[in-house]
């Protein structure tokens, strides 16, 4: 076990199904991921990024190895962790507002809470409220609100209880492409500021190395880790980047391996196959 890590992944196996149907999704998972650390996942569909994710925020139970967390074993859903997933999921009958107090409604997160930390979470919706830009809509409803203001609402919330771990789940997947750039910037700032851990798990591979301190290539049949590529980026990213011709190489090298891992040398014939898995 790597004490230093925030997150320790270690030799993590999953199973679904039983007997002559079971199916391996991942095999000897290792990964640690430091304090701080922005990490993204990538890879081909069915490489079980969204199910390691899963595993993180205690939803998936593991049927090999161990997950911890400052030394801990994960052992289900915790306060120290919050997920984002690509659906709002917001709360229609809802304000901005009282979606992102939503927590605190929660048993699990009143347990010993006093009036004064109270008081402070309620300064602190309205501090993401400012920080998310939100506070124009503080009173309106989900469906008032475009796609990006609602996942904005959503990232809120899920870190009104200051959890030291996010992780997100292609949250900006359906969104176009003007907003999600707004989107990156967003939560590479609110990243700096709040200090957390961010696990992302992302299909866009211009994504993944914009926001990512490294980017983890998972690959399929069964789910793994082939690559783990170092950005070589500085700290503060600015749009621009994404013209360097060092940004471009990286680009290239991970696409090229997710064909190569799914099976795949070109883009025709990863659509080709597409074609035929739909009809």
């Amino acid at each position: 076990m790597n004490t230093s890590s925030k997150i320790s992944i270690e030799l993590v196996s999953k199973y679904f199904g039983r007997g002559g149907d079971q199916v391996r999704a991942l095999a000897s998972i290792e990964l640690n991921v430091r304090q701080n650390e922005f990490i993204t996942l990538v890879g081909a569909s069915g490489c079980g990024k969204s199910t390691l994710l899963r595993i993180l925020g205690g939803l998936e139970t593991i049927d090999e190895g161990a997950v911890r967390v400052d030394g801990q074993a994960i052992e289900g859903p915790g306060v120290d962790r919050a997920m984002v997933f690509q659906h709002y999921s917001l709360y229609p009958w809802l304000t901005v507002r009282q979606n992102i107090q939503f927590s605190r409604r929660l048993k699990t997160n009143r347990r010993d809470l006093s009036s004064s930390a109270v008081e402070v979470a309620s300064g602190r919706a309205d501090a993401l409220l400012r920080l998310m830009g939100l506070t124009h809509v503080a009173d309106a409803f989900p469906n008032q609100l475009s796609g990006g203001m609602q996942q904005r609402v959503a990232i809120a919330r899920a870190l009104q209880g200051k959890p030291s771990i996010l992780l997100m789940d292609e949250p900006f997947g359906a969104l176009d492409a003007q907003t999600r750039e707004v989107m990156h910037d967003l939560i590479l700032h609110v990243h700096a500021l709040e200090k957390s851990t961010i696990v992302f798990v992302t299909h866009d591979v211009e994504e993944a190395i914009y926001l990512g301190h490294r980017v983890v290539l998972m690959a399929p049949r069964p789910g793994r880790i082939d690559t783990i590529y170092d950005v070589p980026l500085p700290a503060v990213r600015d749009p621009e980047m994404k013209l360097a011709p060092e940004f471009n190489a990286l680009k290239r090298q991970i696409l090229a391996r997710i064909r190569e891992t799914s099976g795949m040398k070109t883009d025709l014939e990863m659509l080709e196959q597409l074609t035929r898995t739909e009809a």
